[in-house]
């Protein structure tokens, strides 16, 4: 079990100062995007005095952020509430590209600039979108548990498969959410000779309807944004549209989909599989009926932590602080 750390760093020399005065900074969520590689206390510490922690519960956010003027978040939720609470709160630099855990309207009124970090994970995302499916295809580990039991050495043909294997040329790819990642996606489903096609909430070249996609796809992956107007858009009556041989794919938002309707067309064999990074809640509570759902493959929200894409997102984090320092915020979405 990994324990909060907390560092602490006062610089004397080449500060970054705002109006004469050293800045304060605190990183509340370290842990996701640092694992045991990368340091925000390393990348931040030339801006001023900063605090670094492993991980913040609710009920310490507002007294670990005390008189910070600039902290970072990942998952911890900074709403009016904490606004309120801490008077010096001048920057909030979200580290992912969605920014549903802070209340950026309220940040706004307060003159609260909050950055994310776009298009970071865009090639990791894509790559384990296709590790799901490969898996779903072709049953590596399940082939490789069954050759390490010894299932091949004591079998009378020079082959065996231990379930179907699906072939990806020719198929079609359904992509729900056609931005950087889904084009990426798309670029990949090409290159296996898979047709592909897309729907996006704003409509554009190439795009068709939900409901085609979802009835004319042997695959279909999510790769959109979480809305009120889109959870649990996967739902009976949604999967019900689609093939009893297609799989779902979610490398998005586990909100897109209700478990308990997904769980139910997998156990009854209305769609053939599913491969999902993310859940409705993370980490997951034991009674989650995917978790023992057929056919369902589940990665603990890995798709966008690559060392690559968490090196990127820590170097655009730490440049939102330096341009809002500078007067010249980028990425703002308050």
């Amino acid at each position: 079990m990994i324990l909060n750390k907390v560092y602490r760093h006062n610089i004397s020399f080449s500060l970054i100062r705002s109006g004469g005065r050293i800045i304060k900074i605190v990183v509340l969520d370290a842990r996701s995007v640092e694992q045991d590689d990368l340091s925000f206390e390393k990348a931040l510490s030339i801006y001023g005095d900063v605090t670094v922690y492993t991980r913040t519960k609710r009920e310490d956010t507002i007294e670990r952020i005390g008189l910070a003027e600039a902290i970072f978040v990942n998952k911890v939720v900074i709403d009016k509430v904490v606004m309120e609470n801490c008077p010096n709160l001048k920057f909030v630099g979200i580290n992912a590209t969605g920014y549903n855990v802070v209340d950026v309207v309220e940040a706004k009124a307060r003159g609260i600039v909050v950055c994310n970090v776009p298009a970071y994970s865009t090639n990791s995302v894509a790559q384990l979108t296709f590790a799901l499916l490969l898996e779903l295809c072709s049953n590596v580990g399940a082939h490789n548990k069954a050759v390490h039991s010894g299932e091949w050495v004591n079998c009378q043909d020079f082959c065996f498969a231990t379930s179907p294997i699906t072939e990806l040329y020719g198929k079609t790819m359904g992509i729900v959410g056609y931005g950087n990642i889904g084009n990426a996606v798309a670029k990949i489903a090409r290159a296996f000779g898979m047709k592909v096609l897309a729907y996006n909430r704003t409509p554009k070249e190439n795009t068709v309807s939900l409901e085609e996609v979802l009835k004319n796809s042997d695959f279909v992956s999510l790769h959109c944004a979480l809305s009120k107007d889109n959870e649990k858009f996967i739902n009976a009556k949604t999967i019900t549209l689609m093939k009893p041989t297609a799989f779902l794919l979610n490398t998005s938002r586990g909100g897109l989909i209700d478990e308990e309707a997904l769980a139910d067309a997998l156990n009854s064999g209305k769609i053939a599989g599913a491969g999902l990074d993310v859940l409705s809640v993370e980490p997951p509570k034991a009674d989650n009926p995917l978790l023992t759902a057929k056919n369902c493959l589940i990665t603990p929200h890995i798709a966008w932590m690559s060392f690559e894409a968490r090196q990127r997102l820590l170097t655009v984090t730490v440049e939102n602080l330096k341009n809002f320092i500078e007067g010249k915020p980028k990425n703002v979405v308050s």
